[in-house]
């Protein structure tokens, strides 16, 4: 038996991202409420020391599941969770932003954290990542390495053949961490 509809949403300015396909889908009233989840949850966060990560609002098992990932130094505990969840589901109800039902979920962002913005890739130097393009650089979409730094929206990975890749963050579809098991 399938798991059922399952269609993540990723936040962008203007276009949602089907994330299993790489497909472009023009939704805007589902692409609208994550950007304003997304705005509402930052300024929500802004005074305190955790941070959203990722903002993901799909229909699973025919219901819409809106989830939160969020993250602070330290990694963020089950009250940290609770606390946002609370505080965010009063705040969209508030302000009336989803007209229908649906499930808020508030987690961290786990081991193999997605890396969106500069300041991710640059807390992550040094550390393995596995990232797709939008379009092939090299005749590649796919990289798998180490990041060794990130200036000026360029993120350069150093790549199993030890190979330096510079990658333009604009044009970076998907990127995780990947965690690395010590023996």
């Amino acid at each position: 038996m399938g798991s059922g509809l399952l269609c993540p949403l990723l936040y962008s300015e203007d276009s949602v991202i089907h994330r299993e396909s790489g497909v472009f889908l023009q939704m805007p009233e589902e692409s609208g409420i994550i950007n304003e989840i997304f705005e509402l949850a930052e300024s929500l966060l802004h005074e305190t020391i955790m941070e959203v990560v990722d903002v993901e609002f799909l229909l699973e098992r025919g219901r819409w599941l809106l989830r939160l990932y969020i993250d602070k130094e330290g990694g963020v505990t089950l009250d940290d969770c609770a606390l946002v969840s609370r505080e965010l589901g009063d705040l969209i109800e508030a302000k009336n932003i989803i007209n229908y039902s649906y499930v808020l979920e508030v987690s961290s962002p786990g081991l193999n954290r997605p890396l969106k913005k500069e300041k991710d890739f640059t807390r992550s130097v040094g550390k393995m990542v596995a990232l797709t393009m939008f379009k092939p650089i090299n005749n590649r979409k796919s990289f798998t390495g180490r990041v060794t730094g990130v200036r000026e929206g360029v993120v350069s990975l150093l790549l199993d053949d030890k190979t330096l890749a510079d990658l333009p963050l604009k044009d970076i579809n998907k990127a995780r961490l990947k965690y690395e098991f010590k023996h």
